[in-house]
């Protein structure tokens, strides 16, 4: 692998992972607007929306990342995105992040989502390690990463203020040798 110039999608059974793109802003738009995703992805401020359509215009354009949109199969809809960014070609890692809408919560749509693009990462790719960081006040995520595989590998403390608090990070990864995950979803 040399990047991740080749956009797949990714078909389970719940979920289609697609190329994310200029179609996706009123999901993305939603989601952003949402007090709980603007919690869970400890986002301070908002973008404009001709910055934010810019920014969905030119994900195909990327060989550093890798952003495709969650669609719920049951409805079509695209619900949410999955990411794999901060590629390091030497060390064979990258991180991952994930972000699902109010229309998708609850389902089971981000831990499928979560494992084919971990599953593609490390099958297709050849990625040895991919990691991420969840907040401490969302142990719903920790619990769907932990189900695709992930490792908690210690803490980053006080990383995030929120509502007047310091809230720790808690790193997490999941690395080839422990791939495939034999747990259930």
């Amino acid at each position: 692998m040399t990047d991740f110039s080749y956009k797949p999608t990714l078909t389970g059974e719940l979920v289609v992972l697609r190329p994310l793109g200029e179609q996706d802003f009123p999901m993305m738009k939603a989601a952003m607007d949402d007090p709980e995703v603007a919690k869970l992805t400890g986002s301070h401020g908002t973008i404009s929306d001709e910055k934010a359509l810019e920014w969905l215009r030119t994900r195909k354009d990327q060989p550093d990342r890798l952003d495709l949109a969650i669609v719920d199969k049951a409805s079509g809809e695209a619900v949410g995105e999955v990411v794999l960014n901060e590629y390091d070609p030497d060390n064979r890692s990258c991180n991952f992040r994930i972000l699902i809408g109010p229309a998708g919560r609850n389902r089971g749509l981000g831990t499928e989502a979560t494992r084919l693009i971990v599953g593609y990462g490390i099958e297709r790719l050849g990625l040895h390690r991919i990691s991420l960081g969840v907040y401490a006040f969302n142990p719903r995520a920790q619990r769907a990463y932990e189900k695709a595989g992930f490792v908690v590998e210690g803490r980053l403390r006080d990383e995030l203020y929120w509502d007047g608090e310091w809230v720790d990070s808690i790193v997490m990864s999941v690395l080839e040798t422990e791939w495939p995950v034999s747990s259930p979803m």
